[in-house]
């Protein structure tokens, strides 16, 4: 599945982020935030939206590409950088769903990083269960004007354009009547809520985000209206598909650098590792790792066939990150008393890893899809 092309890309884009990204993780991390510098030097080395078509600012790379950059960031501890949010999961609505007019006014500068992209779908009454979405916007002529709030939205101070799920028709339930609107930095109306404290990803901005009044153009519709929710679940595979390789890519760099860490430390005389519990322990997060890397392996292979895989993909998104969560667990746990301390990097992945079995559906939802398909309930 990979080529020569993709092993060149790879050491490419560690070189860069061994330069642009890990010696200012520190900072982020402190001021909860990646600055615009760093989006644009992403967007420069043809790091961002790289599957886009060149006439969008993109070199027209297949999903493979994609994957890479997720893998390395993540592997690297620098999940809080979202750019494979803004390139992989929201990117592509705009690409998909837009019309000519749409695509030559925002893609090239979310392939430079001159535009940084949000999504707001999670509300503080809606989560995992879009139909209880109430954010509203009503037609007034050339314009929607949108009333409601958004909360736990990625990018959602440094964003410059928001896709926000909002219900165009009245009185409409469920899944009926939500459309996505294009909402600009600077529409009227529009403000950024408070900035979100969290557990971990310190360096990726979390805020609310609020509309009060706000006045869009009609143009800035993506897809028909009142289709919203069918897109939305149309491109939750790929979002799925792309969590699971954040988790993935986080469980193999925990244990490599926990096995590294068991070696060099010794207690009674002896290293770490050499103990048969901790061997032993170490062995079944290796073997679980392993089984993930098959199974995402597989799914990738499917996606970029175009082959449909919602249940696998929601098995994977279930699973994958729950596994990285134990070995997080464990990793911290063999580190002892300096796993516990921001000295040493598993601390900080353990924390960031936390998330990945909550955002774009909980573990619970993903096993209620899968019982579903399985027609159990």
């Amino acid at each position: 599945m990979y080529l020569e092309e993709h092993a060149i890309f790879r050491s490419a884009f560690r070189k860069f982020l061994a330069q642009e990204v890990i010696p200012h993780l520190p900072v982020w991390e402190r001021e909860g935030i990646v600055p615009r510098d760093a989006w644009r030097k992403m967007g420069e080395s043809g790091f961002l939206c790289s599957w886009l078509p060149e006439e969008y600012g993109g070199s027209g790379a297949d999903f493979l590409y994609s994957v890479i950059i997720t893998e390395e960031l993540c592997r690297a501890g620098a999940i809080g950088f979202m750019a494979p949010l803004h390139s992989d999961i929201i990117a592509p609505y705009i690409h998909h769903l837009g019309t000519d007019e749409q695509k030559r006014r925002w893609l090239p500068g979310c392939a430079s990083g001159e535009i940084v992209l949000a999504i707001g779908m999670t509300e503080p009454d809606a989560g995992s269960d879009l139909g209880g979405l109430k954010t509203r916007a009503e037609r007034d002529g050339n314009e929607y004007v949108i009333n409601g709030a958004k909360t736990f939205i990625s990018n959602g101070i440094r964003s410059d354009l928001v896709i926000v799920a909002c219900r165009t028709e009245k009185g409409a339930k469920g899944s009926r009547g939500i459309s996505l609107i294009c909402v600009e930095r600077d529409s009227p109306g529009f403000q950024r809520g408070r900035k979100i404290e969290k557990m971990g990803l310190h360096s990726q901005d979390t805020t609310e985000l609020i509309f009060e009044d706000c006045r869009v153009p009609a143009g800035n519709r993506l897809g028909a209206e009142g289709k919203g929710f069918h897109y939305l679940m149309e491109h939750l595979q790929q979002e799925r598909l792309v969590c699971s390789v954040m988790a993935q890519a986080m469980a193999e760099a925990m244990l490599e650098m926990t096995v590294r860490y068991t070696k060099e430390r010794k207690v009674f005389g002896k290293p770490i590792c050499s103990l048969q519990h901790n061997a032993f322990k170490i062995v079944e997060m290796a073997t679980e790792i392993e089984l993930g890397r098959a199974f995402l392996e597989r799914l990738i292979g499917k996606h970029i066939r175009g082959e449909s895989a919602v249940t696998e993909v929601s098995m994977a998104k279930g699973w994958i990150p729950e596994m990285a969560n134990r070995v997080a667990y464990h990793c911290v746990q063999l580190h002892g008393g300096y796993g516990y301390t921001e000295e040493y990097p598993i601390c900080r992945f353990s924390r960031d890893a936390r998330v990945i079995a909550i955002f774009a559906g909980t573990t619970e939802v993903m096993k209620h899809i899968i019982a579903k398909n399985m027609e159990l309930t």
